[in-house]
């Protein structure tokens, strides 16, 4: 009997995003638990007068029903189900089959007396009418009203009421989904018995009985699709928990993703594969449902029955051609829409013949689409519907607060229904230049500082063992010959990388990259290590580059906010280690409301018990990395009408803000390509390639505009992935005033040539401040100013040799 006194309701799962959105739910059976003051009385009025009308009289068994079946048996020879109270219908689905034998009935009796003398009336009704299977896997009174109405229990009418009661007898024969002439019969049914125990009166009855059949089904309310997070979200239960317990104990789990900035990454990563794709071609339609030149056309009915078991994907939606003009085409879509296909919607689709070539731009519909074709459409901004098709490439986005670890939203690829491979998690890929601030940090640490000079040329070893020279290049293969390190990071060249390596030391250079959390088997001990060959996931990446948000702490991730049992009791609730140093007060605080919980005893919030995330690195070392990793996107800028360098990140400048820090990656033949950046408070990092890592992201020879004719070349970092960060970030941060990263103490800024790093003089476009560590400031002045020093010294691998 104590699993009476406990209640155990096998209540699904549920997921919700940090403000409260349901995400999904996992669980076989749907319920809602309801407390008795909860339910109104005319639905407790309805079961009372169709299950068990002297409900309230009986001690758990009802000797005038018992006798009343006993002479249908005498009579009939038949052994119908009835006598049943509520209480030994409770006693059944708890602790017996539906079996109809005379055994079981003995047991039911003995049990329901039992129980009539542990629990009181009302807590035995309650907990029948939460147990209850009402059919389409809702068990209980609260989830048959979502269920059958999309409704909460207090706004349902009479008719629904009775509906809902008159399901016990029969859940499936009586569905009023599947079955709503026998089900209307059941419901006037309870009427005429709630009528006859005058609970409603007869024009109440009279007006119920002719309302139609209302009942449709309602699927559980997800207010956010996110099946990558909610995923990680179930794994981690089941682990926990265990599958049993997971799924049926009504755990409630907040997780840490905010549902906007959540929807955002979905959007972006979305839209920026969709680009990709049409750079690259339009690879023709899924299938011919018939030959124009041939067969006659189908019938509008015969098309949608081919298209009802296409499945959709993402946002995209089957349709097929029904005619094509010169410049539009007439379509049937999957829901029997019709639509027109305008040609600014059609006209981006160029033939696609290899990932390194497209055919020439259309000149007509006909080029692209013949009737009977099954193609793919989305919405565009303007909400008409655009040519589409389901991209090839993959991608993953992972945004967190670098302060504290929290998730606050991450995407694991373009459709889970396509692949639940969890990209953002699951795959480690060479991350390319998105490496080389880690190289940097290391150079730091060396004592090497942004105004060092390194020479930008190439480099060619002869490698003894294999009998080849190995040559890494820039990309381009562009060489500006001695070189500041800030210009270096920024502008990502490769050679000064891997003389940096050389200059701290390879073993070196791989034990400062363990520190940001890299697993030891990832990172490889040779010099393409400065050039990023190491497999890293871009969960990984994200924790490992927000040391250089945060002030040199590594952070630990999470993605559970607070779990929360059937009743809403806190089980767990995220305490994550912040960046901060034990005498010092965490900057996370200020920022992070979660960090206070509820003392509900006392009345008043209580602060947490803050954790200090470990030191990996000085905060003069993050500072100064994520610094340089700023002119990647703001450059050398412009003085007295010379020309400025530019870094590999200078698209990130549409968005306005000076707060924020940037570095792509892209790998050999543009195979993984990637975009990290960050202010102090949100850092992203966004990979783009292909789930096969043999495959190349090629080159498209026409940008965005797809009409423009201008070429854009070999897929890079800063042209696959960087677009995804744009959007991402434009959202995330729409509304948040800059959060730049503070220069430290233990910094001094002083005025440097900017040809020789030395100390200037001067005040003009030839010098500029920059940041050092004490004690490592230069301490001579330059003697001589070159007035061209931004004229762009960009000669090639062949004019330097």
């Amino acid at each position: 009997m104590q699993v009476l006194k406990d209640v155990q309701l096998q209540t699904p799962m549920q997921v919700f995003t940090k403000d409260g959105l349901l995400i999904n739910q996992f669980g076989e059976k749907r319920r809602i638990p309801v407390t008795i003051d909860q339910i109104p009385q005319p639905l407790i009025n309805a079961f009372l007068a169709t299950e068990d009308s002297r409900f309230y009289d009986h001690l758990g068994i009802d000797p005038i029903g018992i006798v009343r079946s006993a002479l249908v048996l005498i009579s009939t020879g038949e052994k119908k189900q009835g006598a049943s109270t509520i209480t030994m219908q409770l006693a059944r689905n708890f602790f017996l089959t539906r079996e109809k034998a005379y055994i079981r009935k003995v047991k039911e009796i003995f049990i329901a007396i039992h129980i009539e003398n542990l629990l009181s009336k009302n807590e035995i009704l309650e907990l029948y009418l939460n147990k209850i299977e009402l059919g389409n896997r809702a068990f209980g009174i609260g989830a048959a009203a979502q269920v059958y109405y999309g409704k909460e229990l207090k706004d349902l009418t009479l008719a629904q009421m009775a509906m809902i009661a008159g399901l016990p007898k029969a859940p499936s024969a009586l569905n009023p989904i599947r079955n709503p002439v026998r089900a209307k019969a059941r419901r006037n049914v309870v009427l005429g018995r709630m009528l006859s125990e005058r609970y409603i009166t007869q024009s109440e009855y009279e007006e119920t009985i002719n309302q139609p059949i209302t009942a449709v089904f309602h699927g559980a309310e997800i207010d956010l699709y996110a099946p990558y997070i909610s995923e990680m979200v179930r794994a981690e239960m089941v682990a926990k928990y265990g599958i049993d317990k997971a799924y049926n104990s009504g755990f409630k789990i907040f997780t840490s993703v905010e549902s906007h900035v959540q929807q955002a990454a979905q959007t972006a990563l979305v839209n920026n594969l969709h680009n990709y794709d049409m750079r690259h071609g339009f690879r023709g339609p899924e299938r011919l449902l018939w030959d124009a030149q041939t067969q006659p056309a189908l019938s509008q009915a015969q098309i949608l029955n081919q298209l009802k078991d296409v499945k959709q994907l993402g946002d995209l939606q089957a349709a097929v051609v029904l005619a094509v003009n010169e410049k539009t085409a007439d379509v049937l879509l999957k829901n029997g829409e019709l639509a027109t296909l305008t040609w600014d919607n059609l006209k981006w689709a160029r033939k696609y013949i290899t990932r390194y070539r497209q055919s020439f731009a259309p000149k007509a519909a006909t080029e692209i689409l013949v009737p009977g074709a099954q193609i793919w459409l989305r919405k565009n901004d303007d909400n008409n519907y655009l040519l589409s098709q389901i991209p090839e490439a993959s991608s993953a986005i992972v945004s967190l607060d670098p302060q504290d670890g929290r998730i606050k939203a991450i995407v694991g690829g373009y459709s889970f229904e396509q692949s639940q491979y969890n990209r953002a998690v699951q795959a480690k890929r060479q991350v390319g230049s998105n490496i080389k601030p880690f190289i940097y940090s290391a150079a730091l640490e060396k004592g090497y500082t942004l105004a060092s000079i390194l020479n930008d040329a190439p480099i060619n070893q002869w490698d003894k063992s294999q009998g080849i020279a190995w040559r890494p290049k820039n990309s381009p293969a562009v060489y500006n010959g001695p070189i500041r390190i800030r210009r270096a990071l920024a502008q990502s060249k490769n050679v000064i990388s891997v003389r940096l390596l050389r200059g701290v030391g390879l073993q070196r250079t791989a034990d400062h990259l363990l520190k940001f959390g890299f697993d030891n088997k990832d990172i490889n001990r040779s010099e393409s290590l400065a050039l990023g060959s190491a497999s890293i996931s871009p969960l990984e990446l994200a924790r490992g580059m927000s040391a250089f948000a945060n002030g040199g702490h590594l952070i630990e991730p999470y993605f559970i906010s607070e779990i929360q049992d059937a009743f809403g009791t806190v089980l767990f609730k995220a305490n994550p280690a912040l960046a901060c140093d034990e005498n010092t007060q965490p900057l996370a605080i200020e920022n992070n409301s979660s960090l206070t919980i509820e003392n509900t005893e006392q009345g008043e919030k209580a602060q947490q018990t803050v954790q200090c995330a470990p030191r990996i690195i000085s905060k003069q070392n993050a500072f100064l990395i994520a610094d340089a990793m700023n002119s990647a996107i703001w450059g050398g800028g412009s003085w007295s009408n010379k020309t400025g360098w530019t870094g590999t990140a200078w698209r990130a400048q549409r968005l306005g803000r000076r707060d924020l820090s940037g570095k792509t990656g892209t790998t050999n033949d543009s195979v993984d390509t990637w975009f990290s950046g960050f202010n102090r408070n949100v850092l992203t990092s966004v990979w783009v390639g292909f789930d096969n890592p043999g495959n190349t992201l090629g080159r498209s020879a026409y940008n965005n505009n797809l009409d423009s004719g201008q070429i854009t070349g070999a897929e890079s970092g800063a042209k696959t992935a960087q677009p995804a960060w744009n959007e991402f970030m434009r959202a995330a941060l729409d509304g948040q005033p800059e959060a730049p990263i503070e220069p430290p103490e233990g910094l001094v800024s002083i005025r440097i040539d900017l040809a020789t790093g030395l100390l200037s003089h001067k005040n003009d476009y030839t010098s500029r401040f920059e940041y050092f560590e004490k004690g490592t400031t230069p301490t001579s002045y330059v003697l001589s100013q070159p007035s061209d020093i931004f004229e762009e010294d960009t000669k090639t691998e062949e004019e330097l040799f």
